[in-house]
């Protein structure tokens, strides 16, 4: 189940730099810092993670679901990661639809 929450959360940080058509590298070091923090991953193992999922297609609600089963309880960690999102978002220019899909996983994650 880590495994899954890992890729899903990855997942969540990835597609907030991908729908943002940010640079890719620019964003490592702090995607890097985020996965390694939570997941013990290292530098090399986020950076492909990462640049796998900007090359993927994904279901953002399946993997939304998955952190909501894991964390069904746990509003300390939703608001936890809702912050990681928050911060991938601020890293860069803030747009009107950063802030609705935002408010879209925020309101899926707590649905539970």
């Amino acid at each position: 189940m880590e495994k899954k929450i890992k890729e899903s959360v990855g997942t969540l940080l990835a597609h907030i730099i991908k729908v943002d058509n940010r640079n890719v590298e620019e964003e490592v070091p702090l995607f890097c810092e985020i996965m390694g923090q939570d997941f013990d991953c290292t530098e090399e193992e986020a950076r492909a993670f990462l640049y796998e999922i900007m090359d993927k297609e994904y279901d953002l609600d399946k993997h939304i679901g998955i952190i909501n089963q894991a964390l069904c309880d746990d509003r300390i960690s939703k608001f936890h990661l809702l912050e990681q999102i928050n911060h991938i978002i601020y890293s860069d220019e803030i747009s009107d639809e950063d802030y609705r899909i935002f408010e879209q996983i925020k309101n899926k994650l707590f649905e539970c």
